[in-house]
């Protein structure tokens, strides 16, 4: 394995690409993992909790999901074991350990996650936070911030002013800035009558939640749009250009979910654009398939484009990459090790893509060399270096892999009831 690595290092220094610089950048860019992937978006707010409302869904009932935060902690050191690099840990609102009492979103503390800071913590983990609008009573008309009932909207507020404070004190304790996500499933089914309207409440509750103050060293918030949800195919308030807008107006993170768009449109032209006007951009990597579906991320065509156009666009230091998939017919610690991966492997390759040749021939006006230098780029031995890589952070490739999380699933997963 050595003598093949050694071989890819010469053959991409002909291309003037410094793997050894390559794979210390690499390891130093963090993926954000998603807890959600465990237990199927169901959280812990009651015995049976599970995903309803809001625009989303799971399928498939694959055994071992985890039933409680301990059990979904044990996933997640597992899936931990095939995932190279530095990881954080994305949280919902909704898996806070409220010890069998009932707390409404409203209520939530850092007392309840206190658990999750501690056990980050101890497995050198940051976190990403995010408050959680489905699932809930108050959000199954499909309003929650937008909603025409100034209740259900003061409700929503004071849940996402909590979750501002929770992470600031999560980012104090972790000594790491925590970003947290505001995603809202607001929209309709049908045509609406008045789509303005909605939206002027949406932007007044966000106003209200932002308005207090939260240090940005602990806590950065981020807006993230979607296109259409299951039941709210025709309008969606929180569009692509609304949050767009609000972003640029508020000088905060802009969130692009890879699945919140149509289904043939790629989030990776957008990044380039939106780094001209907000500050930083949060990602949420998935795989729609034909509709919003949180499919597993593999190396795809469309994942390698976004990761090239982060590198291409030297920002590494203002794109964070979340994942987010949920798939629940398939073993989930594969499906987190798989996506993480895959994720890694596509950032990878955009490193040792040569870009300073490309670029070179680009100011040229050499456009013949520029597109030989990508072709020739595919078939470069990427692969190698990822077998080196995942070797120096001690974590198996191909069936070693495999072989390891079957035994997880039948020792542990299976036994599950």
């Amino acid at each position: 394995m050595a003598n093949s690595y050694k071989n890819a290092k010469d053959t991409y220094a002909k291309f003037g690409v410094d793997t050894e610089k390559v794979l210390k950048t690499l390891d130093a860019i963090p993926l954000s993992m998603h807890c959600w992937q465990g237990d199927d978006v169901g959280g812990f707010e009651t015995p049976d909790a599970e995903l309803s409302g809001g625009g989303i869904q799971t399928t498939g009932n694959f055994p071992g999901k985890a039933r409680n935060p301990d059990e979904l902690r044990a996933d997640i050191a597992e899936a931990l074991k095939y995932i190279p690099g530095q990881t954080r840990l994305n949280v919902h609102a909704c898996y806070g350990e409220f010890g069998g009492k009932k707390v409404d979103r409203n209520e939530i503390s850092y007392e309840h996650f206190k658990g999750w800071v501690d056990w980050c913590k101890s497995m050198n983990l940051g976190m990403d936070f995010n408050p959680t609008y489905f699932s809930h009573p108050l959000s199954n008309d499909g309003f929650t911030l937008s909603s025409a009932d100034k209740g259900i909207r003061n409700f929503w507020i004071e849940h996402g002013i909590a979750c501002r404070k929770i992470a600031e004190k999560m980012g104090k304790a972790l000594g790491k800035t925590v970003i947290t996500n505001f995603w809202m499933p607001d929209g309709m089914k049908d045509f609406p009558a008045d789509r303005l309207a909605p939206r002027e409440r949406m932007a007044d509750s966000l106003d209200k939640i932002m308005k207090v103050k939260i240090s940005k060293k602990y806590n950065k918030d981020s807006v993230e749009c979607k296109l259409f949800g299951i039941g709210s195919e025709s309008y969606v308030v929180g569009s692509h250009e609304f949050f767009m807008g609000y972003a640029v107006k508020n000088n905060m993170l802009l969130t692009l979910d890879s699945g919140h768009f149509h289904p043939t449109e790629t989030i990776a032209d957008k990044i380039s654009s939106a780094l001209l006007f907000v500050p930083e951009i949060l990602l949420h990597v998935s795989r729609g398939v034909r509709w919003d579906s949180d499919h597993v991320v593999i190396s795809d065509d469309n994942t390698n484009a976004i990761m090239q156009e982060i590198v291409r666009c030297g920002a590494v230091d203002k794109v964070h990459i979340g994942m987010d998939f949920f798939d629940a017919s398939i073993n989930r610690i594969f499906a987190w090790a798989i996506g993480m991966r895959a994720a890694r492997k596509c950032l990878l390759n955009a490193l040792l893509d040569p870009i300073a040749m490309m670029k070179k021939a680009e100011n040229a006006f050499d456009y013949g060399t520029r597109l030989a230098l990508i072709e020739e780029a595919r078939n470069l031995p990427a692969s190698e270096v990822w077998e080196e890589y995942c070797r120096r952070a001690g974590k198996p490739t191909g069936l070693k892999m495999i072989d390891g999380i079957k035994k997880y699933e039948s020792k542990v997963l299976f036994k599950r009831k």
